[in-house]
């Protein structure tokens, strides 16, 4: 496996955005390809953001997702991205940077450049899902043209994959994580950053999962991003499992908590659902 730290270089100061210093990073999980053996593979890269509430990064939405995705064929990253007091736009930067990064490496990486799936969970599903449908908007427009030097369509994830994403800063909004990630530009900005209303023809296909017990982030977070993706004529797969709290990672054992309310049956199924959607989508 090639385990690699990658620090995500972005001069904030430079953006004229306050940054902490604090330098968000990938792990990669890369299945470790012997060219005199092997044909090149070109895998599908799953890329992990973990949830959090743009508090911390929850472990058990990171590595142990990461490794599960090698199971079924797959290369994945874990992107430790920027958090509060840090604020928009830094975490969609070092996504938009990770995406980048990845497509000029698929080829020592043995990842399909078309086949990069941005997948999240709560909080880092909204990181995800940010990057699916803010990719050639204004809001990263000046920073693909002027720090990445390349243009939207490079920063175009090939899928999205989130798990009880927070999605609107309306009605059935997690509140706190719209706090946390626009700080005291909170009424001037939470509009823009409800995901449902950015969708459009060009977001990518997505596969979507939630279950309906869910009371931190309710599932119409889900419903609303699908019914925005069916209203633009995109692609949706989306699996409501009727219980289950919010969190449930991979809901096995392997990523229980100390209540040991992190397990169900039912949902354990989404990665093999999910593995079924990437092969389909990518042959």
């Amino acid at each position: 496996m090639i385990y690699r730290k990658v620090e995500i270089d972005i001069d904030y100061e430079a953006l004229g955005i306050r940054h902490t210093g604090t330098k968000a990073y990938f792990v990669t999980y890369v299945h470790a390809m012997n060219p005199e053996i092997h044909k090149p593979f070109n895998r599908p890269c799953i890329l992990i953001c973990p949830g959090g509430g743009y508090e911390h990064l929850s472990p058990r939405e990171g590595e142990p997702v990461a490794l599960e995705m090698m199971k079924r064929g797959f290369n994945a990253v874990v992107l430790h991205y920027s958090l509060a007091p840090d604020t928009f736009p830094c975490a969609l930067y070092e996504i938009a940077w990770t995406t980048a990064w990845l497509r000029d490496h698929a080829a020592e990486l043995d990842i399909g450049a078309d086949r990069i799936v941005a997948a999240g969970f709560s909080a880092g599903a909204h990181v995800a899902a940010s990057l699916g449908t803010l990719y050639d908007k204004p809001e990263l427009s000046s920073f693909s043209r002027d720090c990445l030097k390349c243009g939207c369509e490079k920063l175009r994830p090939d899928g999205l994959m989130l798990g009880y994403p927070v999605i609107t800063s309306g009605q059935y909004a997690h509140r706190r994580s719209f706090e946390r990630l626009l700080g005291d530009r909170y009424e001037e900005r939470v509009g823009s950053v409800s995901l449902e209303t950015r969708v459009d023809s060009t977001t990518p296909p997505a596969f979507l999962w939630h279950t309906w017990e869910d009371q931190a982030v309710p599932v119409e977070n889900s419903l609303l991003f699908a019914q925005a993706l069916r209203k633009a004529g995109v692609s949706c797969e989306l699996h409501i499992f009727p219980h289950g709290c919010h969190g449930m990672a991979l809901a096995t054992e392997e990523t229980n908590d100390r209540t040991g309310s992190m397990t169900d049956e039912q949902v354990a199924v989404w990665p093999e659902l999910f593995a079924e959607w990437v092969n389909h989508r990518f042959g």
